[in-house]
């Protein structure tokens, strides 16, 4: 989610999904399009962890702090964990779409739907990137296949 969705995000936006787990139901707050998201077993975990925290205020699910801040740690945990990327909030929404969902077989278009893409080109604009892998993985392959083929030929 983007760091303003995540930031209004209230109890009144979660509902039990016709897969009878819980989503998060709600409208994107830069293009006021609706936004299903299945909540995945980490992220109920974060946020049974912050259930009767007295940290929350204004029925918020989570203590959210400005984006700037938010950024300012994930900065702190790149250089306690050795990541050289420039981690922010909205690398994390990236990450989601791409690596998460999208290199795991999920369909672009239910990529789409739960990011709260108005159009299916916005979302494409991930999946260029998948490209990329796409075009690596191919390499490997082709790399054993060309293997495989000089051993069967010395066999042979």
């Amino acid at each position: 989610m983007a760091y303003a969705d995540v930031k209004k995000l209230t109890h009144d936006d979660f509902v039990i999904g016709i897969d009878g787990d819980l989503w998060i139901n709600t409208r994107r707050t830069k293009t006021n399009t609706k936004s299903n998201i299945p909540v995945l077993p980490t992220a109920l975990m974060i946020l049974e962890k912050y259930e009767h925290s007295s940290l929350l205020v204004d029925k918020k699910v989570l203590p959210v702090l400005t984006n700037q801040k938010m950024n300012a740690y994930l900065k702190e945990i790149a250089d306690l964990s050795g990541i050289k990327k420039h981690l922010t909030t909205h690398l994390a929404r990236h990450t989601f779409a791409t690596t998460v969902t999208l290199s795991n077989g999920v369909s672009i278009e239910s990529v789409s739907k739960m990011l709260g893409h108005k159009s299916l080109r916005t979302t494409q604009h991930y999946a260029k990137i998948l490209n990329r892998k796409v075009s690596e993985d191919m390499q490997l392959l082709k790399k054993k296949l060309n293997f495989q083929q000089k051993v069967l030929s010395k066999n042979t």
